[in-house]
């Protein structure tokens, strides 16, 4: 059974970084689209970045372009958060969607496969 875990979630002091790692056990992550979520307290969760399969396709939401980053390797997916705000306290969610092309993702919350989360604190 597939499973994905996210790590690198941490305490950081606003302006800092943050580089969130996705990994398969059970499986690998070839096949499948990335997603990025967040869910911030009290809040739904929502969709941050996602990555084609391919990785030739990334999208960004506006709450968090220019300062978020998706990519991937062959073995995994990376979150790379520059210029936090208190704002982007949440816990993290990597997400696979089994698509066919290629070329497409999704930042949809109807994924396949979800991590645990990994927690990410901006507070000085």
């Amino acid at each position: 059974q597939l499973q994905l875990v996210e790590s690198g979630g941490g305490l950081v002091q606003p302006g800092g970084s943050l580089r969130l790692s996705c990994e398969a056990s059970g499986g690998t992550l070839d096949r499948l689209a990335i997603g990025w979520f967040r869910q911030a307290p009290g809040k739904e969760r929502e969709g941050l970045a996602c990555i084609s399969r391919g990785g030739g396709t990334q999208r960004t939401a506006d709450s968090v372009k220019g300062r978020f980053t998706v990519s991937r390797d062959n073995h995994m997916a990376y979150l790379q958060m520059n210029i936090l705000k208190p704002e982007d306290t949440g816990n993290y969610y990597c997400a696979g969607l089994r698509i066919s092309s290629g070329s497409a993702c999704s930042m949809n919350t109807r994924m396949d496969y979800w991590g645990k989360g990994t927690l990410v604190t901006v507070s000085s």
